[in-house]
């Protein structure tokens, strides 16, 4: 009976890494375009001010783990931030120079993607809000009317 109880245990403890490491893992690429869709869609069916207000609820249906909505106003140039799954202070401010952590002004090459197509790609360094660490982040936009949504996974 010891050694089952034991047995027990150590899988327990096996099943809690697994899941602590999952937790931790970001999405692939293919995860964030459909989660993308999704909110697209939901904008779609919902209208403008209720999906707003639930992609920028942290604890929504719009946020897993590492896994956010970013959306910002598409037509006035300056890709003023409209909702924000884990960051409610930027709501209202302009990105269009925001930098990463390389001084990069990506936004800038969101403006340049947007001018071509409906939906890309961007990447670019920015902070997990899972491990808190700055690394390789690489966010798929769509464009619904006069906004777009992203999201994006980090490597």
């Amino acid at each position: 009976m010891r050694k089952f109880t034991t047995l027990i245990l150590g899988l327990l403890g096996l099943f809690s890494m697994v899941a602590v490491a999952a937790a931790d893992a970001s999405h692939s690429p293919e995860q964030v375009k459909a989660f993308v869709v999704k909110a697209a869609d939901y904008l779609k069916s919902q209208g403008k001010e209720k999906a707003l207000a639930d992609f920028s609820d942290p604890k929504g249906a719009f946020v897993d783990g590492d896994l956010y909505l970013v959306v910002l106003d598409a037509t006035d140039g300056k890709l003023t931030m409209l909702a924000h799954g884990v960051n409610k202070g930027l709501i209202g401010k302009p990105q269009i120079d925001v930098k990463d952590a390389e001084g990069r002004a990506f936004n800038q090459d969101t403006v340049a993607a947007l001018s071509k197509d409906s939906e890309f790609w961007i990447t670019y360094l920015w902070p997990n809000p899972a491990t808190k660490k700055i690394a390789r982040k690489k966010t798929y936009f769509t464009r619904v009317g006069d906004v777009i949504i992203g999201a994006g996974t980090y490597e």
